[in-house]
């Protein structure tokens, strides 16, 4: 396996590096980052189909890892429930999309995947920032304005008149 890397067998690992940065810090999948370095640097120079799967396969462990530092840090409220409902929605679309994109010729796929990128940018851009919801009985510790109740009953942030 190794005496079929190329000499620059390095980028690799340091496209790696990029991409995971890329993902831990904002959450992307490895492919926004690595489907364009590998379909569009010279020296990588892979198919669309091929630079695709490989971001797929290597999407598994990066965002296995990513997900677990997310989940385990007591400020981020990961919910377990969306994550299994969106996974059960996610592994029939993904049979669908691999099936479409093997009879999509390469150069057709390239272009969806340029103007999806194109579409998301702009939307992330413009859109205003939301206002988080509060789930009634949901959790509470990532709330900066619960109050504090004192033993007694009585509301600590209220005012002595």
């Amino acid at each position: 396996m190794l005496g079929q890397l190329p000499s620059y067998w390095w980028t690799f690992s340091l496209l790696g590096i990029f991409a995971g940065i890329a993902s831990g810090t904002l959450g992307l999948g490895g492919g926004v980052v690595v489907v364009p370095a590998l379909v569009l640097l010279p020296f990588f120079a892979f198919e669309q189909k091929a630079a695709q799967g490989t971001a797929l396969a290597l999407m598994v462990p990066m965002a296995l890892l990513g997900a677990f530092r997310y989940w385990r840090n007591p400020h981020i409220d990961v919910s377990l429930a969306v994550v299994f409902l969106i996974v059960l929605g996610a592994l029939p679309g993904v049979l669908v999309g691999t099936e479409l994109a093997a009879r999509l010729p390469s150069h057709i796929l390239r272009k969806f995947f340029a103007v999806f990128l194109v579409i998301v940018a702009v939307r992330m851009f413009i859109a205003p920032r939301k206002q988080v919801l509060e789930i009634p009985g949901g959790n509470l510790s990532n709330q900066d304005n619960a109050s504090a109740v004192e033993p007694g009953g009585r509301n600590s942030e209220s005012t002595e008149q």
